[in-house]
């Protein structure tokens, strides 16, 4: 509905400076409108993250990651640094470890940058917000990519939105996307201190977001959805963690958010080749993660029916 009755505004541009579609997500997280930045995505927003990032004497990484951080830190040249999660740690919810890395830095971090996601891609693994506090009060820029946060019940999320005010070295990215299902219309945000906008601007083009984009903010106010997602995965996650857990030669790691990595005793291009011919159904391989390789896969979580017909398929394979 929201597009139907925003066609019209195809006819002109956009306002530049995005009040409506500010005001809307201030409000939301209640916060003053100039604290938000609205891009073309948040893959946008990351493109400017790495150029800020970039200035700084190194850039730490949380690995496996997100394949388009890379994208982002190389095409600004910055330098570099990754840092090993201990996948089998992390499952077990010891994510004290963060807290411990600027001790055996390369770098001071007072001079680096530190980006990350939480919930982290590609485990979902939700990283506690005192550790994340304590990496703020340790490098010079913390970018803290929340694009899955949504899919995280309202009591479990650990989201730094309600601390940005306190933290001017912090960058949040979110998404409007994912949680609603809507990743071509490519609509992200950022939050931070203003003061960070005024060099992105310089930067970016002047109409980032399409009139129509834009619209969907009135997503927002969907509250049924919201709910309905939240008792859904609430349910679907755990039923098919453990589906995959029964499974001999399959190890699912327990991530909270609409995904779950799994790791296999064999490999995972035959495994995915096998899939997709026989039951016409596709896994997302890991080899874009080269910490994990191909022995890993990641699998969405989907609607029951289909979830039993992911099994289904995955048990007649390994067996």
């Amino acid at each position: 509905m929201a597009l139907q009755n925003n066609l019209a505004q195809l006819a002109r541009y956009p306002n530049p400076q995005y009040p409506w579609l500010k005001q809307q997500l201030a409000q939301h997280h209640h916060l003053d409108p100039d604290w938000i930045l609205p891009g073309n995505g948040a893959a946008e927003l990351l493109t400017w993250a790495g150029r800020d990032l970039a200035s700084l004497e190194a850039v730490y990484l949380i690995r496996p990651a997100f394949g388009d951080y890379g994208r982002a830190l190389s095409a600004f040249g910055a330098h570099e640094q990754p840092i090993s999660m201990p996948l089998a740690s992390a499952a077990n919810g010891q994510l004290d470890w963060l807290t411990m890395v600027a001790q055996d830095l390369q770098h001071d971090p007072a001079r680096c940058g530190l980006l990350l996601n939480t919930p982290h891609n590609p485990t979902g693994f939700v990283i506690p917000q005192t550790v994340l506090e304590t990496l703020l009060s340790q490098f010079a820029l913390v970018i803290v990519d929340e694009a899955f946060m949504d899919f995280v019940s309202p009591a479990e999320q650990q989201s730094l939105i309600a601390t940005v005010e306190r933290w001017p070295n912090l960058i949040i990215l979110r998404s409007l996307t994912k949680f609603y299902s809507l990743p071509g219309l490519r609509l992200g945000y950022a939050i931070a201190h203003p003061d960070h906008w005024q060099r992105w601007q310089q930067w970016r083009d002047p109409w980032p977001v399409n009139a129509l984009a834009a619209a969907v903010v009135d997503v927002l106010q969907d509250h049924d959805f919201q709910q309905r997602t939240w008792h859904w995965l609430a349910a679907a996650r755990p039923a098919l963690f453990q589906a995959l857990q029964a499974i001999s030669g399959l190890q699912p790691w327990p991530g909270q958010a609409n995904y779950l990595l799994v790791q296999c005793d064999r490999s995972v291009t035959t495994l995915q080749r096998d899939l997709l011919q026989h039951d016409q159904i596709l896994i997302r391989d890991c080899i874009s993660f080269p910490e994990l390789g191909d022995r890993y896969f990641r699998v969405a979580v989907r609607l029951p029916e289909e979830n039993e017909r992911l099994v289904t398929a995955l048990r007649r394979a390994l067996t």
